[in-house]
Formats: structure tokens, C-alpha cells, sequence
């Protein structure tokens, strides 16, 4: 690959769009117990503007900006491993110094702070996507497609097994153990009474001590089963983001036309399913499969679209007016994505955990909007005012220390 900055101002902007509409999709996972991640009603019963509120985060945010955040963390590999090589050092041996590190913040993030963290993830899996560094970018789309086939393939037997469970457990002859089996689980994944939410709701409105207790006997459980169901769709959007950095796509260096016409494509393919998915998931009554099947697998071959049309929307965008007040302020965030991130999780945790505030369990999926605003808020407040004074984000400095084994330069 031909020398590129290693900071790209649309990418950035770009990425900073990502961190802001991953806390969108998050905030759910943050407020209430996990299992509404998957099923809001779960959490119990929802109100109309829940509903739009839901369909909305279903349509626009949820995936497509991990996936988004996924394909950014593709292209930066080559833009890193291209620096590291220009400045005489080996490429791939440096990439795994900062995989290794962003492993271990991505679990203390997770033992410390939130169960959700993707941090791991991308460790894991960008490691594991080296070979792909070198590849064209016809072949990297390839491999991205077989990645996205054998991660549906994967979603979908899963919730194909729920059903057939189901259909055991509501035969005349069904064995008591397997009715017993299927009731406890449809409970803990959909009854906001159930033991295993209750139970979920207590450690969350505890203490700090108990909430990392229960992270830590959680650990390897939660790891595997995150990294199974999510890893195959990471490696799919990193190879996507290489071959589009490649054909300098993430470069904001197509034609504006082709970028709209992209999006116009993207969008006309994908939003009519999604929003049928959507309604058909309403209209059930949040029934424990149609959600759960809506969020895992059925949208997700519609996911990929979306997350392209998203970027192609941004980067026509961005070619019509680069130096707009907006674009350059959410460059800004992008810059110090990792440090949003955290710091994103840092003040949700801060708000629902019961170290905090202790809002947990307490606030509907309409309401969490008013935290997704005043947290977007603070996100576009703090980065300009933090880039006046220092090169990279606080995070950002500790990573590139630990990676680099000595002290950074951080003030301007």
C-alpha cells in the first residue's frame, strides 16, 4: 500500500459518527438488564414511544455502527502497520504489541466497568486478520462475504435450535424436563419478574465489589460465547474496511456522485426489510423468538448495506463541505474514539450501577434517549477542548505507551 497520513480526516469523521451511535446502541445494555438487549420487553411493558423509540434504534444504529466502528478498525490496521514500516520497524510485530494491549484494556473495561465491551473483540480478531493486510481489494471483499455467510449461517442455526426447542417443549408428549428447560429459559430472556432477571437487577444496583465478583465468574463464559457469535462478523467488516481504504473509499477519494448513489443503493435495499423486520417484531408483542431472531440474525444480512450506505451518506457529505464546524468537530471525537468509548462507559455505569446514581432497571427505552443526548453532548463538548491542549486522547496515551514500552508525548 502507498504511504498514507496516518490521521485521515474522514475517516475520523467518520469514527467519530461510530462512537456516537454506538452509545445509542448501547445505552439499553447499559440501563437495563442484559437480556432487553436482545428483548425489550424483558425490561416490561412498553409504551408506544418505547416502541417507536426501539424501531428507530432497531432500523438505524443497532449494528450498523459496530459494524461501522468494525470496518474503521480494518482500515486503520493498514494505516498503522503502513507507519510502522515507513519508520523501519516491522509492521505485523508492532500491530500485536497494541492488540495485546487493547486486549488487556478491553478487559479491564470489562471486569471494571461493562459487560459489553468490544474492545477484546477487535483485539482478538485483528490478529487474526493479519494475513488479509496484504490482500487486493477484490480478494478482502471476498473474504469479508465468506466471514458474513458462515457468521448468518452460525446466528441462524442458533435460533433455528430455539425453535425446534420450542416445538418440543409444546408437543402433547413432551418430556417434563425439556418443558421444565424451555420455560426457565424464555423466563429468564422475557419475564421481568423472573429469578434471572431479579437477579441481574440486584447485582446491578449493588456495589462495586459484587458487580466485579460477578464479572469475573462470568468471565470466560461471557468471553467465548461474545467472541463465537460476534468474531466472524468482526473479521467480515475489518476485511471490508481494508479493501475500502484500499480503493481509497474510507479516503473520501470517489466520485461525490458515486458516493451518493452508493448510499441511495444501500439505503433502497435495506431499510424496507428492516423496517419490516421491525414491525413484524412489534406486531408479535415482543414474543421472545421473533425479537431475539430479529436482533441476532434475521438483520443482519441487511446490516451490511446499511453500515456502507451509512458511510457513503457521510463521505458524500463530507466532500461537499469538508471544513464544516460539524465535520470538523466530529473529526475531533473520532480522534479519541478509544477515550470516548470508555469514557462513554465510565459515565453510563456511572449513572445506572448502584455505585453510582443507581438508576438501573429504573429507566424506560424512550427515557434513555435523554442520556444518549446529554452523553453525545458531552462527548462533542470535551473533545475539541481536550485537542487544544493535547495531542492525543487520555486513553489513547496509555495505549501507545504500553504498546510502545516509553512515555509518550501528550501536551501540544
Amino acid at each position: 500500500m502507498s504511504p498514507t497520513p496516518s490521521r485521515v480526516a474522514a475517516m475520523d469523521m467518520l469514527r467519530g459518527v461510530a462512537v456516537l451511535g454506538i452509545l445509542w446502541m448501547n445505552i439499553t445494555a447499559f440501563a437495563q438488564p442484559s437480556a432487553a438487549y436482545l428483548n425489550p420487553a424483558a425490561a416490561g411493558p412498553l409504551s408506544a414511544m418505547d416502541k417507536i423509540v426501539w424501531l428507530v434504534g432497531f432500523v438505524v444504529v443497532d449494528g450498523k455502527m459496530r459494524a461501522l466502528f468494525a470496518m474503521l478498525f480494518g482500515a486503520s490496521m493498514l494505516l498503522a502497520i503502513d507507519k510502522a514500516e515507513m519508520a523501519g520497524r516491522d509492521g505485523w510485530r508492532a500491530h500485536v504489541h497494541r492488540a495485546i494491549w487493547l486486549l488487556v484494556i478491553g478487559l479491564t473495561h470489562y471486569l471494571l466497568l461493562w459487560w459489553g465491551d468490544i474492545l477484546a473483540y477487535y483485539a482478538i480478531v485483528g490478529v487474526l486478520a493479519l494475513p488479509l493486510t496484504t490482500r487486493e481489494p477484490m480478494a478482502l471483499i471476498k473474504w469479508a462475504l465468506i466471514a458474513f455467510l458462515i457468521h448468518f449461517l452460525l446466528v441462524a442455526s442458533t435460533i433455528g435450535g430455539f425453535y425446534l426447542w420450542q416445538s418440543a417443549a409444546t408437543a402433547a408428549d413432551a418430556a417434563p424436563a425439556t418443558v421444565a428447560g424451555w420455560r426457565d429459559f424464555t423466563a429468564s430472556m422475557s419475564d421481568p419478574a423472573s429469578t434471572a432477571i431479579q437477579d441481574d437487577i440486584a447485582i446491578h444496583r449493588s456495589g462495586l465489589p459484587t458487580i466485579i465478583a460477578h464479572r469475573i465468574d462470568l468471565l470466560s463464559s461471557d468471553w467465548l460465547r461474545g467472541l463465537l457469535f460476534t468474531g466472524f462478523e468482526i473479521f467480515g467488516f475489518m476485511a471490508l474496511g481494508m479493501a475500502m481504504l484500499k480503493s481509497g473509499f474510507l479516503l473520501g477519494q470517489w466520485d461525490s456522485e458515486h458516493y451518493r448513489q452508493t448510499a441511495r443503493h444501500c439505503f433502497l435495499i435495506a431499510v424496507p426489510p428492516m423496517l419490516g423486520i421491525g414491525l413484524w417484531v412489534i406486531a408479535t408483542g415482543f414474543e421472545l423468538l421473533p425479537a431475539t431472531g430479529a436482533v441476532i440474525a434475521w438483520s443482519f444480512p441487511f446490516r451490511i448495506p446499511l453500515a456502507v450506505g451509512w458511510a457513503s451518506l457521510l463521505l458524500w457529505l463530507f466532500r461537499r463541505q469538508p471544513d464544516a464546524a460539524a465535520f470538523i468537530r466530529l473529526g475531533t471525537v473520532g480522534r479519541f474514539a478509544l477515550s470516548n468509548y470508555l469514557g462513554s462507559s465510565l459515565l453510563m455505569t456511572a449513572i445506572f450501577y448502584g455505585w453510582g446514581i443507581g438508576l438501573f432497571a429504573r429507566v424506560g427505552l424512550a427515557q434513555q434517549m435523554i442520556f444518549v443526548l446529554a452523553g453525545w453532548a458531552l462527548i462533542l463538548l470535551w473533545s475539541p477542548l481536550w485537542a487544544a491542549r493535547f495531542r492525543i486522547g487520555p486513553a489513547e496515551w496509555i495505549w501507545r505507551c504500553l504498546a510502545s514500552r516509553k512515555l509518550q508525548k501528550l501536551r501540544l
